[in-house]
């Protein structure tokens, strides 16, 4: 699960802020984000969240004390440690949203389908360098991603560009092939580099080797202006990479949160207190 909790995370962040709006069911005034592209069918780990909830609620008297929007971020950075990636401070304090924004999920959580100038600018828009873009992709040494989003990229064709997939390598193509077919096996999964449970510099290096899965990861790595920092992060053990990603969560963990008298704390982190 740490993979997904971390992508969570992330994908709450870019929506609204770091806010707990991921986590809110559809009702009539909720547009949920769960069913936006990014999100559905593939985000995870909703439960998890439920259980952590439920475990601090009781240890705080029975009461709604800390946030659904802290909790992510908590067990974020816990899911990195678990996996052997670096530890930092999660700055708390952040209140839960009282909506959700499906529309905003789909136009502001980067597509695995994006070049590096989308992404730049994806990124951007949420006060986030480009430095930070590279460390924070980097958490994709860790996970799975789905056949539909690479599918392309191994098949030598991205019809999104409708330009030749060309920055791949063969071997390592034809190997993805063997369960991630031309036109079937959508949900079928494939690691994100070769050791999906342990948080290494692997990511990196293998973007050096043309071995990224998706056509964004790749895209750090492919003459442009991010390629040195993908070369310096494979190397020297990954520490470079280490203390770049713990600075750029906790970057990351700070946009727009609700503080004050804004927002809420939820008693469920599926639905807004009545």
């Amino acid at each position: 699960m740490g993979a997904s909790l971390l992508r969570l995370h992330f994908h709450d962040c870019f929506v609204q802020g770091c806010d707990g709006s991921i986590l809110l069911d559809a009702t009539p005034t909720i547009d949920s984000e769960k069913t936006a592209l990014p999100n559905n069918n593939s985000a995870r780990g909703f439960e998890v969240i439920d259980m952590i909830k439920a475990e601090v609620d009781k240890a705080c008297g029975g009461k709604p004390v800390v946030s659904c929007a802290d909790i992510l971020a908590v067990a974020a950075r816990d899911s990195v440690v678990a996996l052997g990636g670096p530890s930092w401070e999660v700055q708390l304090g952040r209140r839960d949203s009282t909506s959700a924004s499906r529309t905003t999920a789909n136009n502001d959580i980067p597509s695995p389908f994006m070049d590096l100038p989308a992404l730049k600018s994806s990124f951007q828009k949420q006060g986030l360098n480009e430095r930070d873009l590279v460390a924070l992709s980097g958490g994709h040494t860790i996970g799975f991603s789905q056949c539909q989003f690479f599918r392309n990229r191994i098949f030598n064709e991205n019809r999104i560009f409708n330009e030749t997939e060309a920055n791949i390598d063969a071997e390592f193509a034809r190997e993805r092939r063997a369960s991630c077919f031309a036109g079937s096996g959508d949900a079928n999964l494939g690691s994100l580099d070769g050791s999906p449970a342990r948080f290494d510099g692997s990511y990196f290096k293998n973007l050096v080797e043309k071995k990224g899965l998706l056509h964004s990861d790749q895209a750090l790595f492919a003459g442009g202006s991010t390629d040195s920092v993908v070369k310096g992060y494979g190397s020297n053990n990954g520490r470079s990479f280490w203390f770049d990603f713990a600075s750029s969560m906790v970057k990351m963990g700070n946009i727009k949160p609700l503080t004050g008298n804004r927002g809420q704390i939820r008693v469920n982190c599926r639905k807004v207190n009545a």
